[in-house]
């Protein structure tokens, strides 16, 4: 999987929660919703294994949006 370059229009992988509507995940992905996880901190990388791993139990199944430009990685 190649670099993602987050200063250009992308795609978001998006885990919303079951429980809280306010909390969500996002991490940056290609327009199929692969995460490469090689380029992510240590900290996104630790929240994007948990989001995975609690599918259906805390957050529902992800989806990609698209972005338009520069995202942060965010676990609200």
């Amino acid at each position: 999987m190649s670099t993602l370059d987050l200063e250009q229009p992308g795609y978001e992988l998006r885990f919303e929660s079951l429980i809280d509507p306010e909390r969500a995940c996002a991490f940056p992905c290609d327009a199929r919703g692969q995460v490469d996880m090689d380029e992510l901190g240590e900290q996104a990388l630790r929240h994007y294994l948990y989001a995975r791993a609690v599918i259906g139990k805390e957050f529902r199944r992800p989806a990609v949006r698209r972005t338009a430009g520069a995202q942060a990685l965010a676990c609200a």
